[in-house]
């Protein structure tokens, strides 16, 4: 069961931030996919954080909604935008999705901290401030489990400080925080080599396809049979979106 409750004002109304970025999308209607499903749990047992990786069209996001439906954790949500690449912007909306599960989050020394970044003095060592500082409030407001989802960092990954923001970050979350990211690049390479140290884990674009017994199960809920599956796979060569539009364009042929 998905545990969310709907942004609260205070989290937004004092910095002028729009709710629909730090709101659940609606699940659309799709297929679960046991095999990344299991994927996604031993990361959350093992890592961290997460990074599903693929261009559009993956299925990075409908993953992410499945999973936050499943992973018995209260989710906080957060939808990037390029403008978010503003320091002082990204953090707001951040703080302001995890305070809709946990309220006490992000006011205080944390807001400034952010505030007083500095980008002409030593901008790594602010940031690991920040990321330690952002860890002890977590603490300092134990809940039940959190899964935090950043989604779409690409856009923000020219960003000069979010490497060292995260870098410092994700060795410190503690067991019960995940962090669960969308991107349809990787991120900066200090990043997605945190995996050889078992704090990151990356789903690829590779093992984000559909494989052909999963697309099989799909044109099955638009009862469409195993055959026009299999032929929609080799066309589609796996990619979530375009595979879901060759079964809708089907189905519709078949029944106007």
């Amino acid at each position: 069961m998905l545990m969310v409750e709907s942004p609260k004002d205070s989290a937004i109304g004092k910095v002028g931030l729009l709710v629909e970025k730090i709101r659940i999308p609606a699940p659309p209607i799709s297929v679960c996919r046991p095999r990344l499903l299991s994927l996604l749990r031993q990361s959350l047992a093992s890592c961290t954080a997460t990074v599903l990786s693929g261009r559009a069209g993956t299925g990075k996001t409908t993953l992410a909604l499945h999973f936050a439906e499943l992973c018995g954790r209260y989710v906080a949500w957060y939808k990037v935008d390029a403008p978010d690449s503003e320091l002082r912007i990204f953090f707001h909306y951040l703080f302001a999705s995890i305070a809709v599960q946990r309220p006490e989050f992000g006011s205080g020394r944390l807001l400034t901290l952010v505030d007083g970044v500095q980008f002409d003095r030593d901008l790594d060592g602010q940031m690991g401030l920040l990321a330690e500082a952002f860890v002890h409030e977590i603490e300092r407001n134990p809940a039940p489990g959190l899964m935090i989802v950043i989604e779409d960092l690409h856009l923000l990954c020219d960003a000069q400080w979010l490497v060292p923001f995260f870098k410092r970050l994700l060795p410190l979350l503690p067991s019960d925080v995940h962090m669960l990211i969308t991107s349809r690049t990787l991120p900066p390479a200090p990043l997605w080599r945190m995996r050889s140290k078992q704090t990151l884990r990356v789903i690829d674009e590779d093992t984000l396809s559909f494989t052909r017994a999963e697309a099989a199960e799909l044109f099955q809920t638009y009862g469409l049979s195993a055959e026009q599956a299999s032929i929609a796979f080799d066309h589609s060569h796996g990619r979530a979106a375009a595979l879901s539009t060759l079964a809708a364009t089907l189905r519709y042929a078949e029944v106007s």
